[in-house]
């Protein structure tokens, strides 16, 4: 190709360099697969006549301080472009800076909530600044992989979903002129839901739908905002994203192809919203807010074509079927991967949070702080994870915390457990005692909402006054318990004890997985464990939370070392603790049930 034109929308059709051209494509993370398995997931893809990969780019994750950037190993953006355009894949990309996707806080990071006026997705002057800086990083690193230079990209989405935030009429103008001025010059798209249409575009940028039921009235809506142009699907949304505490959410298969069939049979193009899903490893996930806070799970399985681990489903199959229709030179299926189930990682050594308090930074403060604000990270504050809330008192009563947890705090006396509050539950009482005794709150960041007009008021932590017997608690020692990879390796150095019978809450288990040969992909089952987070040599695999849907986390092989595997927990909560027993998840008709509570 002579590569002068790329991807143009002047006609009822697309053209790729002059040529006719129907977008066949599919979303995959890049940031949720594991980097060894980049090449495997998108070979599958092309395998099943897809011939676009988009992505989103997660601000968060690759600027996580001011001033810190991070596009290497899991996060090389320019090397999973590289690997599409190698396989024959073309890319669209969709760098934000808001991008939603069910991340924590819509993918962008919480340092900009140090700012107490902060007003995100506007052009309120902190957040144009913030997001000029970050562009001036990421967009260079996309303009040499453009279409028109040779490489795989043939558009790029211009913000995502702004029809249903809406509040501040130059914002889109902004974004679009910070893409063109670094030199983006492929095709721009914006893409909303049908009712928000026309409050999310931009001059100079296709109009796209999102949407799961196809309905001839949303056609018609965005065909009329833009008649000369062709139509795209640009989220098809093959399944649904899981939160906390609900049910599994799944699409028929049936459903997912009818509705392909028919985007197709009008002409139009469509990506599918996710083709394979993967994980939110660590504290990625977001949360809802409507109509009640909830979080959102690690696993982004998404019951799309491709599972979780990169399997294939019947969704898959059916689609392949339907898309040999429309590209008949298709690659052969690559093989699937062996799963193991190894034996049980036995839990042999135990630590309090109490002692471990001595490896991670405390601070004074009159009043509480919000996990925002503290003074660490280089003053970018704490982004995820737990900080916990220490002072005296000097009686019993009434502990009230009105909205003022965020998002939930386990409370202790003198180091024992008195109760539980949160969102719902805003008041404890703490029974009387003599002399003053030590009150500590473990306040949970369960996740930021990644969308929703409430953006900026996602602080976590104690945001406010907790009150006992209706008096302000003050003077706080606070502790950051972010739970980054260098705080869990200086644990190695506390001191751990044999686990006994009955060990105490909260606290750290530690104890070792053996993987012979090649490791395998696993799932990790926690029978009688409740609530806390799980770190295989050093990486965080996610939460677990024994009131599902997610029942079991994705252990890739790659995660493994050949031979000893540390294993640790962060437990919360109580439960029956004997084992984390890893097991294989075989691909049958229950595979859903296998992994999800469905009743």
């Amino acid at each position: 190709m002579s590569r002068k034109v790329g991807l143009s929308a002047n006609t009822s059709q697309f053209t790729l360099e002059g040529e006719p051209f129907t977008i066949l494509g599919g979303s995959v993370h890049y940031f949720r697969v594991p980097r060894a398995y980049w090449r495997d997931r998108l070979m599958k893809m092309k395998a099943c006549g897809i011939n676009t990969v988009t992505t989103y780019v997660p601000w968060s994750l690759h600027q996580p301080q001011r001033g810190v950037f991070n596009f290497h190993t899991q996060l090389d953006l320019e090397a999973y472009v590289s690997l599409a355009a190698e396989l024959g894949l073309w890319v669209i990309l969709r760098p934000g800076p808001y991008v939603s996707s069910e991340l924590d806080l819509g993918g962008l990071p919480s340092w900009l909530l140090r700012d107490d006026n902060m007003r995100l997705r506007t052009t309120y002057p902190a957040f144009v600044h913030a997001v000029n800086t970050f562009f001036d990083k990421l967009i260079p690193k996309i303009v040499p992989l453009q279409f028109k230079k040779g490489g795989p990209v043939i558009a790029v989405q211009v913000e995502n979903e702004y029809g249903s935030f809406a509040k501040d009429e130059s914002y889109m103008v902004f974004i679009k002129e910070a893409l063109l001025s670094r030199g983006i010059s492929e095709l721009l798209f914006t893409s909303d839901g049908h009712n928000t249409l026309k409050a999310g575009g931009v001059d100079g940028a296709i109009r796209t739908v999102k949407l799961q039921k196809l309905n001839q009235k949303d056609i018609q809506d965005l065909n009329s905002l833009q008649p000369n142009s062709p139509s795209m699907v640009l989220d098809y949304w093959t399944g649904g994203f899981d939160v906390w505490g609900d049910l599994h959410h799944v699409l028929p298969p049936e459903d997912m192809v009818s509705s392909v069939r028919e985007i197709l049979r009008r002409g139009m193009s469509v990506n599918l919203y996710m083709f394979h899903g993967g994980s939110s490893f660590g504290f990625m996930s977001g949360a809802v807010a409507d109509p009640t806070y909830r979080a959102v799970v690690p696993s982004y399985d998404y019951d799309a074509p491709l599972s979780e681990s990169g399997e294939y489903t019947p969704k898959y199959h059916l689609l392949r079927d339907l898309l040999s229709r429309y590209n008949s030179n298709f690659p052969d299926m690559p093989a699937l991967r062996y799963r193991e189930a190894y034996e049980p990682a036995i839990m042999y050594q135990h630590l309090s949070l109490w002692d471990a308090l001595s490896f991670t930074e405390s601070f004074k403060s009159h009043k509480p702080v919000n996990m925002e604000k503290l003074p660490v990270n280089n003053g970018n504050g704490q982004a995820y994870g737990y900080t916990l809330y220490e002072t005296s008192i000097t009686s019993g009563g009434s502990l009230k915390s009105g909205d003022n947890v965020r998002d939930r705090a386990l409370v202790f006396v003198d180091r024992s457990y008195i109760g539980l509050l949160k969102r719902r539950t805003v008041e404890l009482a703490v029974p009387d005692g003599k002399g003053r005794r030590t009150l500590s709150l473990l306040v949970e960041n369960c996740g930021r909402v990644h969308q929703g007009r409430d953006l900026d008021k996602q602080h976590k932590g104690l945001v406010g006054d907790i009150l006992l017997n209706n008096i302000p608690l003050r003077d706080f020692t606070i502790y950051s318990l972010e739970m980054k990879p260098g705080f869990i390796d200086s644990l190695y150095q506390a001191p751990w004890k044999t686990l006994q019978e009955n060990p105490s809450f909260p606290g750290f288990f530690m104890g070792k997985l053996f993987a012979y040969g090649y490791p395998s992909d696993t799932f990790v089952k926690l029978p009688g464990w409740e609530k806390g987070v799980v770190f295989i040599n050093g990486l965080n695999l996610g939460r677990y939370w024994t009131i599902g849907p997610q029942q079991a986390l994705y252990l890739p092989g790659p995660f493994l070392n050949s031979g000893i595997n540390q294993v640790q927990t962060v437990t919360t909560q109580t439960g029956t603790l004997y084992s984390i027993r890893s097991e294989v998840r075989t691909l049958n008709i229950d595979e859903h049930l296998y992994r999800h509570k469905i009743y």
